[in-house]
């Protein structure tokens, strides 16, 4: 059922309930006048019964002022005399209890605290106006009895709205939380697609610009490629500080998602690598081994590793720089594999980027590792990620 259907079926049922604690009270109060009641005691008690459904029908929008108005209207109840019974017992007095249960759900626990408090203070009174109008031959502890079932009956009422409130509000928090982690997510995955695609062909872009500025013999178009080299490295900080705007990535990727015009096909690779060669830049690729069919998400994990492996050999070595991707397929894993030999030298590019966080993420959920080694000659990442028949 939804919220729409819960809030329609309770206001009918409230409507029926109003209609039918009406009916029995104005029976009622026939049936007491014919007995000798006067009349103006009939009037007083009638229109405490039209004061207690007022205040119950204003509660629903504003719980203090409906809740006052039935504490009025149950005050002069118990103010007025009728013999032999107790004008609290009038049907239409639930009304008060459904102000009660409507104030406690909307306030604050103190505030409703203190509205019981209110309400006990009221039994006590209607018990002593009661017992002093109470005949020689009644015993006194029908008193009691009665006041010990009124408290119990307020008491639970306020105490089932708390528990209400209190789930109610759990359920915002597990609603909003679920929000949260949603965006969130979405956040972290729009981070990760941006970083592993634009940063990536800027890398390469900027990589091919610079060893076309060496190679060429014109110091004019040198140092207009240069120029241009130095732009897209400026976009490329750019880029980076617009996705630290965007949060860590450190949300797992959904494992069902396809990026959109981005290559996650392991038959990409080769295409991938010999984008990312140039002049200054020897990127290679080998595959060794019988492949093997890999889950969606697996293969995702492999892409991203090689395009952040090529990626960061570009961006952090100076050239000439050579990168090997080897791809070793077993039964039960593939090993990918980039391999830099270290460059000429390391780049200064200001503050490192979040890049292997989010392929180790990757990674992770596929059900692989990833490592990343620091040897003689360069740097080695390297990821395992488990076949279908592996998993």
């Amino acid at each position: 059922m939804t919220a729409s259907q819960r809030r329609s079926t309770w206001a009918a049922t409230t409507l029926v309930a109003h209609v039918v604690m009406a009916l029995l009270t104005v029976l009622i109060l026939a049936g007491v006048w014919h007995l000798g009641v006067d009349l103006w005691q009939i009037f007083a008690a009638a229109g405490a019964a039209v004061l207690l459904h007022v205040g119950a029908a204003v509660a629903h929008r504003r719980p203090w002022a409906g809740y006052a108005v039935g504490a009025m209207a149950m005050l002069v109840l118990v103010t007025t005399p009728f013999l032999g019974w107790s004008p609290t017992m009038l049907p239409s007095a639930a009304c008060f209890l459904l102000t009660l249960w409507r104030l406690t759900t909307r306030v604050s626990v103190r505030a409703s605290v203190a509205a019981l408090a209110v309400a006990a203070l009221g039994i006590v009174l209607t018990e002593l106006v009661a017992w002093s109008r109470m005949p020689s031959d009644v015993p006194g502890w029908t008193r009691l009895v009665e006041g010990g079932l009124l408290m119990l009956v307020v008491g639970g009422v306020w105490l089932a709205a708390l528990l209400l409130r209190r789930r109610r509000e759990a359920g915002r928090r597990a609603e909003s939380e679920r929000l949260a982690a949603a965006v969130a997510d979405e956040r972290a995955s729009i981070r990760r697609d941006l970083h592993d695609v634009i940063a990536h062909t800027v890398t390469v872009m900027v990589a091919r610009i610079e060893a076309a500025a060496v190679t060429t013999a014109d110091p004019a178009t040198r140092s207009e490629l240069g120029a241009i080299a130095e732009a897209g490295r400026d976009a490329h900080q750019g880029l980076r500080a617009m996705l630290a705007t965007l949060g860590p990535a450190t949300v797992a990727p959904r494992v069902d998602a396809r990026p959109r015009d981005v290559p996650i096909s392991l038959d990409a690779l080769p295409d991938l690598v010999a984008s990312a060669a140039s002049p200054l830049h020897a990127v290679t690729f080998a595959e060794v081994g019988e492949r093997r069919p890999l889950s969606l998400s697996a293969e995702v994990a492999a892409v991203r590793t090689v395009q952040e492996g090529i990626t960061n050999a570009l961006r952090h070595l100076e050239p000439p720089v050579a990168v090997t991707v080897r791809v070793c397929w077993t039964p039960a894993e593939v090993v990918v594999e980039v391999r830099d030999d270290g460059g000429k030298a390391l780049r200064d590019v200001g503050s490192q980027g979040t890049g292997l966080m989010g392929i180790e993420e990757r990674v992770r959920t596929a059900g692989g590792t990833l490592s990343i080694d620091d040897g003689d000659d360069g740097w080695v990442l390297r990821a395992r990620l488990p076949t279908k028949e592996g998993t």
